[in-house]
């Protein structure tokens, strides 16, 4: 039976794709859990339809993602922790820390789940981390650690 997906299924395809399969996969998995419909002429119709807004919609995201990733590519944000002897941390900084110093510096609103730093930062220093802004897009920020955080 062929079907469009509606989603994308681990080992069969992405959204749009128009697949061959089992009756019985087709009738009691996939179509009941909403995840793809049967490649009638009609439907097959419809998601080209649909397609063309999905890609339009892809491309503006893609290209907004591209300016923020430009806008954050090779900037620095400074980091307060408290520091004990010999420039240790009393925790560590994280990702939640980045994001909020990116938000207060860079005026820029960052998931901070979107955020990796690599290793757990212990210690005063510099160090990357990572943000993914979009799938394929990503902006290297430097983080500085300095000593003294204000509470």
């Amino acid at each position: 039976m062929k079907v469009i997906l509606k989603e994308a299924v681990g080992g069969l395809g992405k959204i749009g794709d128009v697949i061959n399969v089992a009756d019985g996969y087709a009738r009691n998995y996939l179509i009941p859990k909403g995840l793809a419909v049967a490649a009638t002429p009609g439907a097959l119709k419809e998601w080209e339809q649909k397609k063309v807004v999905i890609t339009k919609r892809e491309s503006q995201e893609r290209s907004e993602a591209e300016r923020l990733a430009a806008e954050l590519n090779d900037k620095e944000v400074t980091v307060g922790a408290k520091v004990g002897e010999e420039g240790k941390l009393y925790g560590s900084v994280g990702s939640k820390e980045v994001a909020a110093a990116i938000h207060e510096q860079l005026k820029v609103e960052v998931d901070r789940r979107k955020i990796e730093v690599g290793q757990t930062i212990k210690e005063v220093g510099t160090y990357p981390a990572h943000v993914r802004i979009y799938p394929g897009v990503e902006a290297l920020v430097k983080v500085t650690v300095v000593a003294g955080k204000e509470e």
